[in-house]
């Protein structure tokens, strides 16, 4: 299989880009890369990369949401390699409205798994495009900030970036 790939620099670091056609398979921060290959090799088998200059759509967008908040990133067309758990478990992170949170209990009751908020937060933590499937938004039922794969720096920075809203 052959991917787009593409590096976007960033406020928040250097982001590489992975697309089918103009279906994005996985956002990674350059410096976590290797866990998300990981994921993606399990779940996709091998793949080869065709670099280009930009992703048709989604440099903009990914731009744009984290310049300005402006955001069309739940708009463009996604493809994450997961099981049907971890892909119902992104789907609800998809729901989670711009600048607002869901503790991992929450998410795991709003997909039908009331008793699987364990599972919930090791399928967040295994998202394979961070921001587009806002990952960040889930948090402690305690109201602690929870984990992220990116780094809890990273994660702080995206809510309080959310929480001032679209500029």
């Amino acid at each position: 299989m052959l991917l787009q790939q593409c590096t976007v620099n960033t406020t928040v670091g250097e982001m590489s880009l992975l697309a089918r056609q103009d279906t994005l398979i996985a956002l990674m921060w350059s410096d976590r890369i290797e866990p998300t290959e990981k994921h993606l090799r399990r779940h996709m088998g091998s793949w080869s990369t065709e670099p280009v200059a930009e992703i048709r759509l989604w440099s903009s967008a990914l731009s744009a949401y984290l310049d300005s908040g402006h955001t069309t990133l739940h708009t463009l067309a996604i493809d994450p390699p997961g099981t049907a758990f971890q892909r119902r478990v992104w789907m609800g992170l998809r729901a989670i409205d711009y600048g607002k949170t869901l503790s991992y209990q929450d998410l795991a009751a709003s997909i039908g798994r009331p008793t699987a908020c364990r599972a919930v937060a090791n399928a967040n933590g295994k998202n394979p495009m961070p921001i587009v499937i806002p990952c960040h938004r889930a948090v402690g039922a305690d109201g602690g900030i929870g984990g992220f794969s990116a780094g809890l720096d990273r994660k702080r920075w995206l809510l309080r970036h959310e929480q001032s809203g679209p500029r």
